[in-house]
């Protein structure tokens, strides 16, 4: 018997690697002849680094860079030696999860760390690089990441415009005339399910903007100061992406990466997927188990059950997940691909509870699905 343990990471919990490996042990204690392969997963936010990193055996990395509002940050990088494969997380360097909840100020924030990310992976002989940009906490169309990179942003005074955002409404003068040259030679892959605009009331401003610290009036202003960026930015390279699906994910950071480094995009979960060679795992299963902090009708959006589900289908192999909560809507999820799902905890219990006994709760739901699925291979004898 082959079960394939495929889960993303449970947010301030356990990362992918660590839930898999809780599931595994559980599976192991009632079925102990089964082959058990870990996958861990992720779809592009929070996580998708550690999960390529430890289903390629890849290397981790890490540079002191610039946080979103400045501040120096340890962010961390994978590395795949073999391909020349660098992973850059966005949220390492400009995720929202370094600022607390009265510090996020869209206007203000920046991506400039993730751009010298981006330029260590380039110093390191990258070939490709998959950029995930979940979890930001930015909203400046990227300029930031493009100025780490050589772009040079001036206001009506030739004076070097201020980062984030809102400052963009002052640009003058855009300067590309020192920008890495490398960014001509690597394949640069944006691992995203969004497809927003950069702008208008779909845009980056108006849908993510207000979880990033924004009023309803600061909305409106960056809203006009990243179409502001986008003007100059189409006069210069003589091409507008700012209305194409995606320009507008991580704060704008999809802009800057389709105009200026005609990066393709791509579902995260795909991305994961392909690296991490789940199909080939899948093919001869006889279950996958997978599983997210909380399922609900959100992860039809492209999140890594839904992911997993759609591989497994193909080749007619059952889904089960195991997520922290069972939210609403997740029985939608049956009918793509997922035959049973269940909560983690078993009766009344915090969050915090939850968090910190996790590991042992998805052992011991892994080991209740194995019995089940015992059960089930007795009544087929």
């Amino acid at each position: 018997m082959k079960i394939v343990i495929a889960p993303d990471s449970f947010k301030d919990s356990l990362s992918a690697e660590g839930v898999a490996s809780a599931i595994a042990a559980g599976l192991a204690q009632v079925l102990p002849q089964a082959q058990l392969v870990k996958c861990p997963m992720a779809d592009g936010g929070e996580g998708t680094m550690d999960a390529i990193i430890a289903a390629c055996a890849g290397e981790l990395r890490s540079l002191d860079v610039r946080g979103p509002l400045g501040e120096p940050v340890r962010a961390g990088w994978g590395w795949l030696a073999e391909s020349r494969t660098a992973i850059i997380e966005m949220a390492q360097a400009s995720g929202i999860q370094l600022l607390a909840p009265a510090q996020r100020d869209a206007c203000r924030s920046s991506t400039y760390g993730t751009g010298q990310l981006i330029a260590a992976a380039l110093d390191a002989g990258a070939r490709r690089i998959i950029l995930a940009i979940g979890g930001s906490a930015t909203n400046d169309a990227g300029s930031g990441m493009l100025r780490a990179l050589g772009l040079k942003l001036f206001d009506a005074q030739d004076l070097p415009l201020a980062e984030g955002g809102l400052a963009l409404a002052q640009l003058a003068r855009v300067d590309a005339s020192a920008l890495d040259p490398r960014l001509t030679e690597v394949q640069l892959e944006v691992a995203a399910d969004v497809d927003n605009p950069l702008c208008g009331s779909n845009g980056a401003s108006a849908i993510f903007g207000p979880q990033k610290g924004a009023s309803a009036e600061q909305v409106r202003l960056l809203d006009q100061a990243l179409g502001h960026f986008a003007d100059h930015c189409a006069a210069l390279l003589g091409n507008d992406v700012r209305d194409l699906p995606g320009c507008g994910a991580a704060g704008g950071m999809g802009f800057a990466a389709k105009a200026f480094m005609q990066a393709s995009f791509r579902p995260g979960i795909e991305v994961v997927a392909e690296l991490a060679e789940l199909d080939a795992a899948v093919q001869d299963a006889d279950l996958v188990i997978t599983g997210e902090g909380r399922f609900d009708a959100q992860t039809l959006r492209g999140k890594t059950p839904f992911g997993v589900a759609r591989i497994a289908r193909r080749h007619g192999v059952p889904v089960v997940v195991i997520a922290g909560t069972l939210g609403e809507g997740y029985e939608q999820l049956y009918a793509h691909g997922i035959d049973a799902a269940f909560a983690l905890t078993s009766g009344p219990m915090s969050l915090e509870q939850a968090c910190a006994q996790a590991a042992p709760l998805l052992q011991a739901r892994a080991g209740d699905i194995a019995r089940l699925w015992r059960c089930a291979l007795k009544a087929q004898d």
